[in-house]
């Protein structure tokens, strides 16, 4: 009996073949390198993170810090020991005349008939530290003066006093917004309703405006002069 004569396959089956072998390697490589390299696992983040450190100038002291690789511990906000071993607060504590300095101003030097000098008042934090101070009107306090007679008070006849504590930052200069204006009267608690009050004296007259808030005073009057 006679074989059969094996069929042979023409050379397009062959490229067909060799094709679809190098498209299953390629595959199996994608898969092998996608295995291997996983940079977004946690695992590899972790091990490679390092911790910044910055070198203090030299002659500086430097205390070690304690489990500096720990993050599972949530900061607190406890104060700082001191060197007595008692805590130190790290609010701004209020301010103290030696920390501040509190200046009296008017918009002018000298004023013509029928013109009312507008007060104002600034305040310097001179110190290293921010401090707190009521800044309201509750405690600003204007006064004029002629010599030894006080004609003017801003607080005998005040309405409506407002408290308002700030943080004033250290080297920060901060002013009154809204002038004080005087009406050049003589002030009194128990005339501010009339309307015919002792009008202070002009001509040239010299007077002087002293400053206070939160009991912290000016340390130099303002001079102006009423024509």
């Amino acid at each position: 009996m006679n074989a059969t004569p094996r069929r042979r396959h023409s050379p397009a089956v062959y490229r067909r073949r060799r094709l679809a072998v190098l498209l299953v390697l390629l595959v199996v490589v994608a898969v092998v390198a996608v295995l291997i390299w996983q940079p977004w696992r946690t695992g590899a983040a972790t091990s490679d993170a390092t911790t910044s450190v910055t070198t203090p100038p030299a002659g500086d002291s430097v205390s070690p810090a304690t489990d500096t690789a720990t993050t599972d511990t949530p900061a607190t906000d406890a104060p700082e020991p001191s060197s007595s071993g008692e805590p130190t607060s790290t609010e701004p504590q209020a301010c103290t005349p030696e920390q501040v300095s509190v200046t009296a101003a008017t918009d002018k030097d000298q004023y013509a008939a029928g013109e009312n000098p507008q007060l104002t008042l600034t305040l310097s934090n001179t110190s290293a530290a921010p401090c707190t101070l009521d800044v309201g009107t509750a405690l600003q306090v204007f006064s004029i003066s002629s010599g030894s007679d006080v004609y003017w008070r801003s607080t005998d006849c005040q309405a409506n006093p407002t408290n308002q504590v700030a943080t004033i930052e250290a080297g920060q200069t901060v002013s009154s917004q809204t002038p004080v204006v005087w009406d050049r009267t003589r002030s009194d608690p128990a005339t501010c309703d009339d309307p015919n009050r002792e009008v202070a004296p002009a001509g040239g007259a010299s007077y002087h405006l002293t400053v206070s808030i939160g009991g912290i005073a000016s340390a130099e009057t303002r001079q102006f002069l009423l024509y």
